[in-house]
């Protein structure tokens, strides 16, 4: 009995090293600063200049990619960009910067970014406003290449949406991370109220209709937007989430990663009672979440636990009817790929107030998404499109 459990026991240490070796990594692209440049070396003067200058070589295309964050893996090396013209209404940049109190310096800003269509507006729309949606991005994003990689301002300008990109600083965090694991912010303090201060500005400067406005995020910025809209949910009509983490638990580097990989059974419930606790008129959130199967930076787990809580704070009563399909993905390797996914619906007073995507073999990437730049999958289903159909049949009463 001896060699047996000797070699269990070896079996037991090295899986333990492995997950060791793979939670490091994770915190330390996640959380470590980022790596210093290379200082260049003086070059050599006078006529030994030219005999020192080596020759050139070809630099290996891994060396041209970006760190990674856990948040934002891309599936493959991104393809060489074909440039396509940009939609043709406006790109405006700006900054979010609050008043500072009494005696006090002013805080941090929160630089952001907004596409108003060129189109002209509906007449429901010149009476009311345009819809607002507000994009938060991922970790190793910037707010232009997540416009750029999800499409959204083509859709946006055919659909006469405005849309919100606000931007994490780099002085906040160094790989652009949205703070959802810190249990301040979770509570509405941090960049939740950036953010919402973003939004009020852009919506009292330009016609919004406040009945209409949106948010969704990918990853870090879906977990930032599922804690805007719960800390203010009078604020959003619907919200979506793709391949976000669940609510209300991390609280520190090792908590952070284990819900990315585990999610969080033991807080899923009791973080939503805290929310209806101090809101007891907390009212309907209708959402929809984006998962990828295959993900292993934000596993499924995630995505199940989410629909507990999207199911709890909505208060959905037992009855609660759900339908469910599965439509079927297109040939591998042909023109328009497509993944397989499942889709179910949860309706109440034949409104759909919760719409659960599952999609088969897309990774840690925006789903439908511009495959050459980093973290989107250019295979359907176009998430972007999902999320836009979805808010489409809600608005705030």
């Amino acid at each position: 009995m001896v060699k047996p459990a000797t070699k269990w026991l070896r079996g037991l240490l090295r899986a333990g090293k492995a997950q060791q070796r793979t939670a490091s990594k994770l915190a330390k692209v996640l959380f470590g600063p980022v790596p210093a440049k290379p200082t260049p070396k003086p070059k050599p003067r006078g006529k030994t200049a030219a005999k020192a200058r080596p020759t050139p070589r070809a630099r290996p295309a891994s060396d041209a990619l970006p760190a990674l964050a856990p948040f934002a893996t891309p599936l493959s090396p991104p393809r060489v960009r074909k440039r396509t013209a940009p939609p043709p209404g406006k790109w405006l940049a700006a900054h979010y910067a609050p008043l500072p109190e009494l005696g006090q310096l002013p805080g941090r800003r929160l630089p952001y970014f907004l596409y108003l269509p060129e189109k002209a507006p509906s007449a429901a729309m010149r009476s009311r406003g345009r819809p607002l949606l507000v994009m938060l991005h991922g970790c190793e994003q910037s707010a232009t290449q997540f416009a750029e990689g999800t499409r959204m301002n083509r859709l946006a300008e055919r659909k006469g949406y405005a849309v919100l990109y606000p931007q994490q600083s780099l002085r906040s965090h160094a790989r652009r991370c949205w703070k959802w694991y810190d249990k301040l912010t979770q509570d509405g303090g941090g960049d939740v109220r950036l953010i919402v201060g973003a939004i009020e500005q852009v919506a009292a400067r330009y016609a919004i209709d406040r009945a209409r406005i949106y948010i969704c995020g990918i990853s870090a910025g879906a977990g930032m937007a599922h804690i805007v809209a719960l800390n203010h949910p009078q604020l959003f009509a619907a919200l979506g989430l793709h391949s976000g983490p669940v609510f209300g638990a991390g609280h520190n580097l090792i908590g952070a990663l284990g819900v990315m990989q585990h999610g969080a059974a033991a807080r899923a419930d009791a973080a939503i009672d805290e929310v209806l606790a101090r809101q007891p008129a907390f009212p309907r959130l209708p959402t929809i979440l984006l998962q990828g199967l295959a993900d292993k930076v934000v596993r499924p787990i995630n995505q199940t636990q989410l629909v507990r809580q999207s199911v709890r704070v909505n208060r959905l009563p037992v009855d609660t009817v759900v339908t469910a399909q599965r439509l079927p993905g297109g040939a591998a390797g042909g023109r328009n790929p497509a993944h397989a996914y499942g889709l179910h619906d949860y309706q109440v007073d034949k409104q759909v107030l919760l719409r659960v995507a599952q999609v088969e073999h897309l990774e840690h990437a925006w789903s439908g998404g511009d495959a050459s730049l980093p973290f989107n999958d250019k295979a359907k289903p176009d998430a972007s499109k999902m999320l836009l159909d979805f808010f489409a049949s809600h608005r705030r009463r």
